[in-house]
């Protein structure tokens, strides 16, 4: 019952839910490690999240590692990214409103000596969050609750380094540490006393190591257009931590079972990216992108915590996506004062995707579509800026009538100086 409960919302209390504890929210995170976040910062978010063939001196490209050669000399550069959601749920005549907010990115990069360059940061990979409930009424007019609330959700700590041969082909290396918590807790109240209670639920800690390659070439055109194809490839890991599983049976039985993942032989799964990019300067910026997760060896589906969703018949399988965006700056060099210059000097985005979700649920994907705008403002000297994206999407089963239609925002804060300048003039 807490499954169908799940999936359609039938009857009972939906209401609005607005917890600032939750990094992300959708009762499609009850799933797995929960819902993949998309990736990238501002920049690659408001061109619908593609990357993987972009090379850009002003911002840094986080979704490939091979991009970070592309710097002026002696440049410093970080981001950080504050990321939130406004999502409303649907089902029939039925609504449920949730807004969520949270640090997207922290990143920095920096050159190491000629043609070379080094990258850190931390990104989230994963969100959890959803609060479901659910009334019945059995035969004898007994009344009970289902309840379901899960939260947390997984990051990613990384160190890349990049290097540029032949002044077109760039190859870069990324190190990535994978962890967090998760907690997901169920529970049955009956309104007869006489009833026990039931509780149960699982907490876990997760970490994992795994590496990735990128790749970019560069061939340039007639005039400043130049085409760029590149590639990605994530290694698949295994998943380290522990859990704990517990089961409470009113006051009268209790169980707690503590395991360690590392036995279990469970896996994240393995990521290979390809995109294509046609640019003009820093001025214009086309790219088409494509990436393919496969989560079929994982064995999420086999171990309590993240497979835990009653009667649904949830297996990991090969996700993938779709995504297609660019940019255009009007005029970067008008140094005329007055609102409609600064805008000629400001650059523009937009950008749409296809995702098909790392899991089926009763045979079928969990696929969301979306369409993205953005925008950097230039702020001081240099290539410092300010970011401002918007997203409108949609996601859901196309096999169940509850859809989850959601407006994201993001701020991006883009920091750049010169190092190790030697002055002329003291």
């Amino acid at each position: 019952m807490f499954a169908l409960a799940l999936l359609v919302f039938s009857a009972g209390s939906l209401g609005a839910q607005t917890d600032g504890t939750y990094g992300g929210f959708s009762p499609y995170s009850v799933f797995g490690l929960g819902q993949m976040h998309q990736g990238g910062t501002s920049w690659n978010r408001g061109m619908g999240g593609v990357g993987i063939a972009a090379r850009n001196h002003r911002f840094i490209n986080i979704l490939n590692p091979a991009s970070m050669t592309a710097r002026d000399s002696l440049s410093f550069m970080a981001d950080m990214g504050l990321g939130g959601r406004i999502s409303l749920f649907q089902e029939g005549s039925k609504r449920a409103l949730n807004t969520t907010f949270n640090i997207d990115d922290v990143a920095m990069s920096f050159p190491m000596w000629r043609n070379t360059a080094f990258m850190v940061g931390v990104t989230p990979v994963s969100d959890v969050g959803y609060n479901i409930s659910y009334r019945d009424m059995d035969v004898y007019t007994q009344e009970s609750k289902f309840t379901s609330i899960g939260n947390g959700g997984t990051y990613q700590l990384f160190a890349a380094a990049a290097a540029t041969f032949w002044n077109r082909l760039s190859v870069g290396a990324q190190f990535n540490y994978v962890f967090g918590n998760i907690s997901k807790k169920s529970s049955v109240v009956y309104g007869d006393d006489s009833y026990r209670t039931s509780v149960y639920g699982d907490s876990l800690q997760v970490n994992s190591f795994n590496g990735k390659f990128g790749i970019q070439y560069e061939q340039p055109l007639s005039g400043q257009y130049v085409l760029t194809a590149g590639a990605t490839y994530k290694l698949s890991s295994r998943i380290l931590g522990h859990s704990v599983h517990y089961y409470e049976l009113g006051s009268y039985e209790r169980h707690r079972e503590a395991s360690e993942l590392k036995d279990k032989g469970l896996r994240m799964g393995d990521e290979l990216g390809v995109g294509v990019s046609f640019r003009h300067g820093d001025d214009f910026l086309l790219e088409v992108d494509y990436t393919r997760t496969d989560w079929s060896r994982s064995k999420l589906d086999q171990v309590s915590g993240f497979s835990n969703v009653g009667d649904v018949v949830f297996a990991q399988s090969v996700g993938q996506s779709f995504r297609v965006g660019g940019e255009f700056t009007p005029n970067r060099n008008d140094i005329r004062t007055g609102f409609v210059h600064f805008l000629r000097r400001c650059t523009f985005r937009g950008g749409a995707y296809f995702d098909q979700s790392y899991y089926t649920v009763d045979g079928a994907h969990v696929n969301s579509v979306g369409v993205t705008l953005g925008m950097t403002m230039p702020v001081f000297r240099w290539y410092n800026g300010l970011s401002i994206g918007l997203e409108l999407g949609r996601r859901g089963l196309a096999t169940s009538q509850v859809k989850e239609n959601y407006f994201g925002f993001n701020l991006g804060f883009n920091i750049f100086d010169i190092w190790f300048q030697k002055r002329a003039y003291e």
